[in-house]
């Protein structure tokens, strides 16, 4: 490891681990929660708070005292929280005691730690599932939902569209049929169990509804209020936003306290992680219904609010900003940064590679939005995120990013 690579790592890394310590001091998740939402939805090696107790509290602290000195940004100033354990000795996993406590160098239960009979319990029955959208989120939804045994009714504008979710999902099936994964019978028990339809009404008696179509206020609006109309009281609505205000839309129905956030990772039906996304007017029922529900499909759940970025995107996006600043100023090279934050953070890509993966003009928005609900002038966008979006080099899909894919 160079001392560049050290540098890189601390100046990207240490900023979004405090973001973290941040987010646990208010209480807005629990480090259980936060430190699996980052592990199973970007699929970092560990979550922020075990990597703070494995680096050192007192490490990171006096790191981000030192930046904050020099550059005045609130993002490098140590959170209270840091602070306070630092003074206690709660140093991490050295002095036995962080954010997790330790014995022989292994996390052991404390107070902290969810009793073994605090699983969460089905509350509302769930038979059948209702999904709109026909997008790549809702054919993976769909074959999440019809792999665990539930009837599934999903609706399209076209027969054109829902044939393509049954085409993917197919396409899914027959690849795991190839890897000894599953068997023929299998196969058409899972499709047996999948309804298409192009009207809404076909959703009148599913117990819970997952909205996925396109990320527009206005559209899933509309939608909400449509569903408000058709389903059947005591049915819980969802809805898979990655940004948008969850109350506003519990708020065009008459039953928010059955409307509720699930926010699912592409692809869905691989990746493990879904945020659970209450508001102040859901229900605690629909909450524990729907976490349980989670966890039946075979997915990781994790508890937040409803504010801008949820957990994930709430940490994720403004260290890749970072990223972006760090080149805007001239102090690095996008492959050099990639290089070392795979190397020193154990991170899958670096944070140039998969900004480009995940398609500039989408970071640039989340960034957008998390600059506009927090305040922090730290949040504002790099320039250079809006320079290569406006240059229309927008990542793998377009073939140019910060990276070249032609």
């Amino acid at each position: 490891m160079t001392d560049t690579t050290e540098q890189t790592f601390r100046e990207l890394v240490f900023p979004y681990l405090n973001h973290a310590v941040r987010m646990y001091e208010t209480s807005y998740a629990t480090r259980a929660d936060i430190d699996a939402a980052m592990r199973f939805g970007c699929g970092y090696p560990s979550g922020p708070l075990t990597v703070l107790d494995e680096l050192g509290l007192g490490v990171v602290r006096d790191v981000l005292a030192a930046r904050f000195a020099e550059s005045g940004d609130n993002l490098h100033k140590p959170a209270d929280l840091l602070d306070e354990l630092v003074a206690e000795g709660r140093l991490g996993k050295e002095s036995g005691r962080g954010f997790y406590t330790y014995a022989d160098g292994a996390v052991v239960a404390d107070d902290e730690t969810p009793s073994a009979d605090s699983a969460p319990q089905l509350r509302h029955e769930i038979t059948t599932v209702g999904v709109v959208g026909t997008g790549t989120m809702a054919s993976g939804i769909v074959e999440v939902f019809a792999k665990s045994g539930y009837d599934v009714v999903f609706v399209g504008r076209s027969t054109e569209k829902t044939d393509g979710v049954v085409a993917a999902i197919t396409k899914s099936l027959d690849k795991a049929i190839s890897r000894g994964k599953l068997d023929e019978a299998g196969k058409a028990d899972v499709l047996a169990r999948l309804t298409a339809a192009t009207e809404r009404e076909a959703l009148a008696d599913v117990d819970l509804v997952v909205e996925a179509i396109a990320e527009d206020l206005a559209v899933k609006t509309e939608l909400f209020r449509d569903l408000d109309r058709i389903v059947k009281q005591g049915a819980i609505l969802s809805t898979t936003t990655s940004s948008l205000p969850i109350t506003e839309l519990a708020g065009v129905t008459g039953r928010p306290e059955v409307v509720i956030g699930m926010h699912f990772f592409n692809p869905a039906a691989i990746m493990k992680l879904v945020e659970v996304v209450t508001t102040e007017l859901t229900s605690p029922e629909v909450d524990e219904t729907v976490r349980a529900l989670t966890a039946k499909v075979g997915k990781v759940a994790v508890s937040c609010g409803d504010r801008a970025g949820f957990i994930v995107n709430a940490l994720l996006f403004p260290y890749l900003n970072d990223a972006v600043k760090v080149i805007d100023e001239g102090r690095g090279d996008i492959e050099e940064i990639d290089a070392a934050i795979k190397e020193q953070a154990g991170f899958p890509m670096g944070p140039f590679a998969l900004l480009d993966v995940v398609g500039n003009d989408v970071s640039l928005a989340i960034q957008q939005e998390l600059y506009a609900e927090f305040k922090e002038p730290g949040f504002t966008p790099a320039a250079g995120l809006e320079k290569v979006v406006t240059d229309g080099h927008l990542g793998r899909k377009t073939g140019r990013g910060f990276h070249d894919y032609s």
